[in-house]
């Protein structure tokens, strides 16, 4: 047997050993991975916010602190309007269920000449197996829940004080990323990170601007229609239809045609037709003019990107990932040579025809 065969299979044994320690350690850790990828994201996006106001002479710590309260007063009271928007239809979907509940039983009569009694069906429900088992089935899924709820509260902490740390310590984290770094490496380091903040601050302030824009729009459509509930709805347009990706709109748009049609179903009509157009006006009028200068990618960059995200991370990879494309983007333009355009690609660049050459007979 030669003798570096022992040492090369315990080289192999050594690095198959490692490989799995290391590939059974990124599946425990991919949680809190992505959680400080959130917190990373976040701490870019309010970056601009408290740059700002550390540059008037406020300490990074309490601008960060600050930002966070607006953000966390703001999440509370849109939660709180939609709340009180969703118990009172479930207070009055409950108090009209009985009057509901015998007129389809007087329909169902008439019709299939039945004499069916809205005491008797509840009675039967109510002593029905398949309600017990599910009741018990409830009970017993109570604990998972609550395990289910502290798990998310947890990340939840998790992210805010990372993306707090992100935040506060900018300036620290950026120096001693780049203390071990070669000089050469530094600029680069620093500029990539500058254009992620730009991008990402960029892209939730514009954001923010259109979900302002369209939760006025919305809400004006609302008080003209009376359609109850109308700040909460708007509040809700705005949000989702701006900060959930490719079917944000959709998701926006059903809840005030669910509650409009209670009202009048031809104000649910009215509410998708608005829809409809103001999309068409925000996709070709305000989405150019307001992210032009923060994340301009072509829109099915972007929709790719998003489908990419999703598939990659889910839902927090289709909220990150118009930001990430526009942050690489960006930086490789830097990088990436470009040339003017001459001769037929120049002509059909600016919309020419591209002149045909004539080959013209040879004289014998």
């Amino acid at each position: 047997m030669p003798r570096w065969l022992p040492r090369a299979v315990v080289l192999v044994l050594a690095l198959i050993a490692c490989f799995q320690l290391g590939s059974w350690a990124f599946h425990q850790l991919i949680g809190f991975l992505v959680n400080m990828l959130i917190a990373f994201f976040l701490a870019l996006a309010i970056e601009p916010a408290v740059a700002r106001m550390a540059a008037r002479g406020m300490r990074r710590g309490l601008a960060t602190f600050l930002v966070f309260l607006g953000v966390f007063v703001a999440t509370a009271g849109f939660l709180t309007l939609l709340g009180s928007m969703l118990a009172g239809q479930i207070v009055d979907m409950v108090e009209d269920f009985p009057h509901t509940l015998d007129s389809v039983i007087d329909s169902i009569n008439r019709t299939f000449h039945t004499e069916l009694s809205r005491l008797e069906i509840q009675d039967s429900v109510l002593h029905s197996d398949w309600l017990q088992k599910y009741v018990q089935n409830s009970a017993t899924g109570v604990l998972d829940v609550s395990a289910t709820v502290l798990g998310g509260l947890f990340k939840l902490l998790t992210i805010g004080l990372f993306s707090f740390y992100f935040a506060a310590d900018g300036p620290r984290l950026r120096r001693a990323l780049c203390s071990v770094l070669p000089p050469a490496k530094q600029s680069e380091v620093l500029r990539a990170w500058e254009i992620a903040v730009a991008k990402t601050g960029g892209y939730l302030y514009s954001r923010g601007l259109m979900a302002l824009i369209s939760g006025i729009a919305h809400y004006v459509l609302f008080v003209i229609l009376e359609v109850s509930y109308a700040p909460a709805l708007a509040v809700w347009v705005g949000l989702v239809s701006q900060f959930i990706p490719t079917i944000g709109t959709y998701l926006a748009g059903a809840l005030p045609m669910l509650i409009a049609f209670t009202g009048n179903p031809w104000y649910a009509l009215y509410v998708l037709g608005f829809v409809v157009i103001y999309q068409q006006f925000e996709n070709y009028v305000l989405q150019p003019k307001l992210t032009a200068k923060t994340v301009d990618i072509h829109p099915a960059v972007a929709f790719g990107s998003v489908i990419v995200g999703t598939a990659l991370l889910g839902a927090v990879g289709a909220l990150i990932a118009i930001p990430a494309v526009a942050t690489l983007q960006a930086f490789l333009g830097a990088y990436v040579k470009r040339y003017e355009l001459t001769g037929a690609a120049a002509e059909e660049e600016s919309g020419a025809t591209p002149r045909r050459r004539v080959r013209l007979p040879r004289p014998r």
